[in-house]
């Protein structure tokens, strides 16, 4: 049964999902377990987030800085991709969740770009939730593939505004994220969202995030709906 969240909820959540290599080290498992494991955990926010209300969830799921893994762990790390995306891509639709990816997609294996075209084009009517996965993605690379765009559109410097600019990024249409959650202990944001996270709410915790499911996502709610947001604001 879905709990009762009274109160303002954020429109948007991100996600950082940190941990799970970590997880299975401190367990004697393999590390490609603690992304399995993590993949599951994915798969359970996904649907609380949609039976809380919320209407877009972003995922940071593989980070430009990733590429620089072993070989071997990029590879199952891909393969999990395309088993997740050929296994929910119907459970997507089902949900009325509309799937769409962001970051440098040309870096990925030829079958899960497919398999993300497939998945966008599936769910592109769906109106409930919008999950995002942040793949291959970084907020640096982000921006400056928008002034690209800007630059090769034949913008004038008097017609750029920030929502000119908010409409060149990869999150075009998607309201900026009130809430951004990270597991495992860190407190960074590591190149995640960073021009729209400008007035986002943080939620840190120590868990990993095969560790984080519905309860946790409960809590961090929770947490969000006490505080005091200000906007930049300054109280007198």
């Amino acid at each position: 049964m879905t709990p009762s969240l009274p109160g303002k909820l954020p429109r948007h959540i991100g996600i950082i999902m940190d941990g799970n290599g970590r997880w299975a080290e401190l367990r004697g498992l393999p590390r490609v377990e603690g992304h399995r494991r993590g993949a599951e955990r994915a798969k359970e926010i996904i649907q609380a987030a949609r039976d809380f209300g919320i209407k877009a969830l972003t995922l940071y799921t593989f980070s430009l800085e990733n590429w620089q893994r072993p070989p071997a762990e990029i590879a199952l790390l891909m393969k999990l991709l395309e088993i997740y995306l050929r296994k929910e891509m119907y459970e997507f639709k089902k949900q009325d969740i509309a799937f769409r990816a962001i970051g440098d997609l040309g870096r990925l294996p030829g079958n899960v770009r497919r398999l993300i075209a497939q998945t966008e084009e599936l769910t592109a009517g769906c109106g409930e939730m919008v999950l995002t996965a942040a793949i291959s993605y970084s907020g640096r690379d982000e921006i400056v593939r928008a002034v690209r765009k800007a630059l090769a559109s034949g913008l004038r410097p008097e017609e750029m505004d920030e929502g000119v600019f908010s409409g060149l990024l990869d999150t075009s249409g998607l309201p900026e994220p009130d809430l951004i959650i990270r597991t495992s202990g860190e407190k960074r944001i590591s190149n995640f969202l960073l021009w729209q996270s400008a007035y986002s709410e943080f939620y840190f915790t120590d868990m990993a995030w095969p560790e984080f499911g519905r309860e946790q996502l409960l809590q961090a709610l929770r947490d969000y709906q006490a505080r005091d947001r200000r906007f930049g604001a300054v109280k007198i």
